[in-house]
């Protein structure tokens, strides 16, 4: 008799919204976790998008490797990773800072030719309040559209730019401090406007204001009216939720489907996160 698949183990998963983001508890991500259990967080960010650990204590090089029980670590390319773990790159924003690292609505590294598959956020020092992260289901913002106008997205391809003007402002005050190199503007990638999800299957609209520029074969006049209505509409409140961090929490949420906004509204105060990336593959229709 062949003997039968082991059930994955039953989470704690608890939603804290309607269409996106749960947190999982009961789960401690510094232990080396079996085979069934990180089948079974997998399968929570696929239904979730996003999901959140909290309690954690990580040292970066727990954190790095629980990262790898999912995917392949990748470098940051414009700001340094920590000297021993370059995968692990620490977000900072200073008491003296008045730009938060990435504050504007995106999805990781579009610019990239093989965005990231997802991202892990660890939470280290928090402000008194303030410093929300907001996650937007892509999947959602695909599906509520007209016929007419996924009819009209499903053969577009899309410009995406490291240095648009806005995301570039985002980093001014990280890379003063922490510049790997790059002025910021050097990178630029050519992906479908709908992704398929390589692993659900399901389609999601992969464009976002902080580095889609304009539909590839047009100009970016001739793109702007329909880009302006996509930027507006992936964001809608229906789409998100809103994660209010604690002290060691662990947030990984899923590239291909989410997007995401960190709230620039502590100023005075220092927020430190260590970021890992996870390697994605070549977006496609």
């Amino acid at each position: 008799m062949a003997q039968s698949r082991l059930a994955e183990p039953a989470l704690d998963i608890r939603p804290i919204a309607g269409n996106i983001g749960a947190e999982v508890h009961g789960v401690d991500t510094s232990r080396d976790l079996d085979a069934g259990t990180v089948a079974a967080l997998r399968k929570a960010l696929l239904d979730h998008l996003v999901i959140f650990l909290p309690a954690q204590t990580l040292t970066p090089e727990q954190q790095l490797r629980f990262a790898r029980r999912f995917g392949e670590p990748m470098i940051y390319p414009f700001v340094k990773g920590l000297d021993d773990l370059p995968e692990v790159t620490p977000i900072l924003k200073k008491e003296e800072d008045r730009n938060n690292f990435g504050g504007i609505w995106h999805s990781d590294t579009v610019y990239q030719d093989e965005p990231p598959m997802g991202t892990m956020l660890y939470a280290l020092e928090l402000p008194p309040f303030g410093g929300d992260t907001l996650f937007a289901n892509q999947y959602l913002a695909y599906e509520s559209l007209s016929d007419g106008m996924k009819a009209l997205l499903a053969p577009l391809k899309a410009i995406n730019i490291s240095g648009k003007g806005k995301v570039q402002q985002t980093r001014t005050d990280m890379m003063k401090h922490a510049s790997a190199g790059l002025k910021g503007d050097e990178l630029e990638s050519c992906h479908p406007v709908v992704r398929t999800h390589p692993e659900t299957g399901r389609k999601a609209l992969y464009v976002n204001v902080a580095h889609t520029v304009r539909f590839d074969g047009m100009t970016e006049e001739e793109s702007a009216p329909i880009l302006e209505f996509l930027f507006n509409h992936q964001i809608q409140p229906e789409f998100t939720c809103r994660y209010r961090w604690s002290e060691k929490a662990l947030a990984f949420w899923d590239n291909r489907a989410a997007m995401h906004y960190p709230v620039n509204d502590y100023h005075g105060y220092r927020r430190l996160m260590h970021r890992i990336t996870l390697t994605g593959d070549r977006p496609f229709q």
